[in-house]
């Protein structure tokens, strides 16, 4: 590629030289060369302005979380969904027998977070029907012990998925666990207040 370039570069002075002196050709051709090998380095110097003044910024109040999300001011959601929790901890077995999407559906009624029975039979179709009739939201946690109490945690996987719902102690659906499913996590979900 240099090469090419320095071809170029002669071709374009050859002109010159019949008018101007050998010595002053050479001296552009030199010029030239040295260009061309010379490394290109562009430099860019982009000029910013924050926004941001540290006096005069303040916090997220409670007003303002539903316009900047669950995590602007903490989580707020319905605070039925922890008396959920309580009811399936109190119904919950020593080992699963399951039918973990059924006793998580029959807290969630008897607490009154949901107005009717979740009609969905598999426990991975739980999150869809949580959003679109019951009014829940997905909050951004990938991490089930980062999940706030009562929330209502959906994996998928193979066969139905499970559901549990988030307790102090653990997890709880049909039976209680201090660890969380090992299954993918579809999402971790709650009823705003």
């Amino acid at each position: 590629m240099f090469f090419l370039r320095a071809i170029l570069v002669l071709l374009l002075l050859s002109p010159l030289a019949a008018r101007e002196g050998l010595a002053a050709t050479q001296k552009r051709k030199s010029q030239a060369v040295q260009r061309l090998s010379a490394p290109v380095v562009e430099v860019m110097v982009i000029q910013t302005s924050s926004l941001y003044n540290r006096n005069s910024a303040r916090s997220v109040g409670s007003s303002s979380t539903t316009w900047f999300g669950p995590r602007s001011g903490g989580i707020r959601y319905d605070a039925r969904m922890i008396q959920a929790a309580k009811i399936a901890e109190s119904r919950a077995k020593k080992k699963s027998v399951r039918r973990c999407w059924r006793y998580v559906k029959e807290a969630l009624v008897e607490a009154k977070v949901v107005h009717s029975y979740p009609q969905t039979a598999n426990a991975k179709q739980a999150a869809a029907e949580l959003i679109s009739r019951h009014g829940f939201r997905q909050l951004p946690v990938r991490d089930p012990f980062k999940a706030p109490i009562g929330s209502v945690l959906v994996y998928g996987g193979p066969g139905a998925g499970h559901v549990e719902i988030r307790t102090t102690r653990g997890f709880v659906s049909d039976f209680e666990s201090p660890t969380p499913s090992k299954r993918p996590l579809i999402g971790v979900f709650v009823k705003p207040s």
